[in-house]
């Protein structure tokens, strides 16, 4: 998720558990080999084996149409020691997809299947390849045979996320679609989309008949949402559940993000995540509108150990 899951997000959120693999911000692949630093700056796990202090492995994900590009980009994150590579298919961005790019591509199955058999052959043979599409760009009429492009052209396991380019992020997400993917290809699938809740698991894996799903907002809104899917902990009273608990991990992560960012964008940061964690939590609006004009990192810091100390009495 372009701007929100950077290194510092994919650690608190791994921190809290009960994730297995994770996937960086794209990096766009347009008509050149991209230099090492670029990749070190997007993944700065690959430091430290390619996984997050956690454990959990971070795969690296390259955007663009360019074949020979995105394959001469998918070997050098390989050498550098990626865990993986994913494959952008699925960015509904009207940017990324003006430049032919992300979603657009599920118009042409040919094409996929080109860029996909390019990178699986320049990468090393024990490094995976996986990829992320949507269910088509206008409608999804080409759904079938895009993924078994995708798989015919050797990715490893494909990532769908249940709607179309057209259809964004409207409720409802259409996880039975993901099965009749999963009818059609012999590669591991995972389901995505609108997966919210416990229950919203529960009903994503029975329609799509997938055993995993990759969450994304969900999961930034409810942090320990995947801890209960993967302990199937119906309850909310597991770790960073409780808002108090949460409130801690809050705290680490702002101080990870005033340590690389400007005083203005750092505040503008945890804004960003405590947006979504409205959805969940209603403490999160009354701490949000609390700091909403404040802008100096310092007072926002006061105002988190204060909140803590709250709740902590």
């Amino acid at each position: 998720m372009d701007g929100l899951t950077d290194h510092i997000m994919r650690e608190t959120l791994t921190r809290i558990g009960g994730i297995d693999v994770c996937v960086t911000e794209f990096v766009r692949i347009t008509s050149a080999l991209l230099p090492e630093k670029v990749y070190y700056r997007m993944c700065p796990e690959l430091r430290h084996g390619g996984k997050t202090l956690s454990g959990v492995p971070v795969r690296i994900q390259l955007l663009g149409s360019d074949p020979l590009c995105l394959a001469d980009n998918a070997a050098l994150a390989s050498s550098l020691g990626a865990p993986g590579v994913d494959l952008n298919f699925g960015c509904p961005a009207k940017t990324v997809n003006r430049h032919n790019g992300g979603a657009v591509l599920l118009t042409d199955p040919e094409n996929l299947y080109n860029i996909v058999k390019t990178v699986r052959q320049t990468m090393p043979e024990s490094t995976p390849l996986s990829a992320k599409m949507r269910l088509g760009y206008e409608d999804k009429s080409l759904a079938l045979a895009c993924a078994e492009a995708i798989e015919a052209g050797g990715a490893n396991e494909l990532f769908v996320h249940a709607r179309t380019k057209t259809e964004g992020y409207k409720p409802p997400a259409y996880w039975d679609w993901i099965a009749k993917i999963k009818d059609v290809v012999n590669l591991p699938v995972v389901a995505n989309g609108e997966i919210w809740t416990y229950q919203d698991y529960l009903n994503c894996k029975e329609q799509s008949q997938c055993d995993d799903v990759m969450l994304g907002r969900g999961l930034l809104s409810n942090p320990s949402l995947a801890h209960r899917c993967k302990n199937n902990e119906q309850s909310d009273d597991v770790y960073s559940a409780e808002w108090s608990g949460l409130l801690a991990e809050i705290e680490l992560f702002f101080n990870a993000v005033r340590g690389e960012m400007e005083p203005k964008c750092a505040a503008g940061r945890l804004k960003q995540w405590l947006r979504y964690l409205v959805r969940e939590y209603s403490e999160a609006e009354g701490f949000f509108d609390s700091i909403r004009k404040e802008k100096n990192p310092q007072l926002i810091s006061e105002a988190i150990k204060e909140c803590r100390l709250t709740y902590i009495m």
